[in-house]
């Protein structure tokens, strides 16, 4: 058995400990992924006006000792991203080259959308592992961090 991997005796509706014990975490559970940027705008365009996720929430005024936020991704998913900004205590964006958000797009990346992601800031670059590379484009976004846009499927 592979920890995390359902076998065919477990529900695919939760996650937990391999063994089965303790408490397990429902898939339906809606995940964030929060990184900092040194520009919110330009991470914005990129994901917004570049990938074609949508803004789901952004702080609209300055509060002292909060940080500034956009959470973009799609509608409906169970997932979105929340890059984060503080203007007081900025933190500089460390991505390495295996920090990767993968979008698993079942058919090869549309170069319309691949030259969109560069216009609105990103910059096409070799992937670290040659299979991202076999099966899909690698684009730094504005921070540094990568994006694929993956040939294959997921499942």
């Amino acid at each position: 058995m592979t920890p995390g991997i359902p076998t065919e005796n477990q529900s695919t509706a939760q996650f937990g400990r391999p063994d089965g014990g303790g408490r397990v975490i429902d898939s339906t559970v809606h995940v964030r992924v929060a990184r900092p940027s040194r520009d919110l705008a330009a991470a914005e365009r990129f994901y917004v006006d570049g990938l074609g996720l949508h803004v789901l929430w952004r702080t609209t005024e300055r509060v002292p000792g909060e940080h500034d936020l956009v959470m973009i991704g799609p509608p409906d998913a169970g997932w979105h991203f929340e890059l984060t900004h503080d203007p007081e205590r900025p933190l500089e964006p460390t991505p390495t080259v295996d920090d990767l958000f993968v979008f698993y797009l079942g058919e090869p990346a549309d170069e319309e959308l691949v030259d969109r992601l560069t216009v609105f800031g990103g910059i096409r670059v070799p992937a670290h592992n040659p299979y991202w590379d076999e099966y899909g484009v690698t684009i730094a976004d504005p921070d540094g961090y990568r994006l694929v846009l993956c040939s294959r499927t997921w499942g």
